[in-house]
């Protein structure tokens, strides 16, 4: 392993960075100077960041820095997407602390670099320091679109449709069995060493869960996928949703995020909601409720947004998209409909980083 101090700064940045060709017009000049240099003569630009921080947003116990990377990038990506933009270029600044070496960077900026050549996007610069507490990401994301075809959160209509992308709940439910599996582990550590049982110690040192039937939980919650296809096939239909936001922080959180601003209400159906049935089986596991982990779950970044209802029929039979209600007059609140045609409230329970 090599210590990152052999190369410092700016010569881990020329190692991590090499190769490294600008895919974009848009891009004049990427990393290797103070600045990037981008060009966007005829469009509006977008600017999106996320911090992510060790111990609140990843745990290095399950995540290994390859998946890190990749979802740093898909869930700043995601941002530009939720905005019917096209994402162009992209920094990510690092803060490191002394255990992490240049193949741990490597590895993380294979990940990137992975996302990135997925949507033909370019690392165009960032910035790297020492920490003392942890591994921090900050990634911003730069995108393009016409000034008619953005979508923001307030553009929500009486009457409109409300659609999401693929399904809810396996991201949120991938972490549980992940958190599962680490508890296990630490409870046998502690028991060997209340022992001093050496034996067992060295066979916990290969400890490896078993994941069989589970594996696309944790693709979900590792990963982490921007749904650009999505947007390319709305594009194609030739519908333009009125409002749109990815779900990040679970799907009541950002529907209520939509009424609010867009001063609407909304009515969503139980029966609707897309679940996947390792979620399920995953779910009723763990003995929680499943459409309290769809509702509330976070991480999907699946892609929430309405459309006029004369779009039914272009989106009705859209692969990959589901109608899980309507948007109504604000005056008759936001309710979730239940399968024996209960009425509920819709609350924000989804995740809030800074409780």
């Amino acid at each position: 392993m090599t210590d990152i101090s052999k190369l410092g700064e700016f010569g881990l940045i020329k190692h991590l960075t090499e190769g490294i060709k600008p895919k974009n017009a848009s891009t004049l000049r990427g990393v290797g100077d103070d600045c990037a240099v981008l060009h966007y003569p005829d469009k509006e630009v977008l600017v999106t960041t996320d911090m992510l921080m060790e111990g609140v947003h990843f745990d290095l116990t399950y995540t290994d820095m390859r998946h890190l990377g990749y979802k740093s990038a898909q869930v700043n990506i995601s941002d530009i997407f939720a905005m019917n933009g096209t994402p162009r270029q992209l920094t990510v600044s690092l803060a490191l602390s002394k255990r992490f070496t240049v193949e741990d960077m490597e590895e993380f900026y294979a990940g990137l670099r992975a996302a990135c050549d997925r949507w033909g996007v370019d690392i165009v610069g960032g910035d790297t320091t020492s920490s003392f507490t942890g591994l921090a990401v900050s990634v911003t994301c730069i995108g393009e679109a016409n000034k008619e075809d953005i979508v923001y959160r307030d553009g929500a209509k009486d009457t409109d449709l409300i659609c999401v992308s693929g399904d809810l709940g396996a991201a949120y439910m991938g972490l549980q069995l992940l958190e599962r599996e680490k508890s296990v582990y630490y409870q046998q550590v502690d028991e060997a060493k209340k022992r001093g049982d050496k034996r067992a110690m060295e066979q916990l040192a290969h400890f490896q869960p078993d994941f069989a039937g589970k594996e696309y939980l944790l693709q979900r919650q590792l990963e982490g996928m921007a749904r650009g296809d999505i947007i390319a096939r709305l594009r194609e239909a030739g519908v333009r949703p009125t409002a749109m936001m990815d779900i990040s922080d679970g799907l009541s959180s950002e529907l209520i995020h939509i009424c609010t601003q867009s001063h609407v209400g909304c009515r969503i159906y139980e029966k609707n909601l897309p679940i996947d049935y390792q979620t399920a089986v995953m779910a009723e596991e763990l003995n929680m409720n499943v459409t309290t982990c769809a509702l509330n779950g976070g991480e999907d970044y699946e892609l929430l947004f309405t459309v006029p209802i004369g779009d039914h029929e272009k989106i009705k039979d859209m692969d990959d998209v589901k109608l899980i209600g309507h948007i109504t007059k604000e005056s008759l609140g936001r309710v979730l409909v239940t399968r024996d045609d209960n009425e509920f409230e819709l609350k924000a329970q989804g995740w809030n980083p800074l409780q």
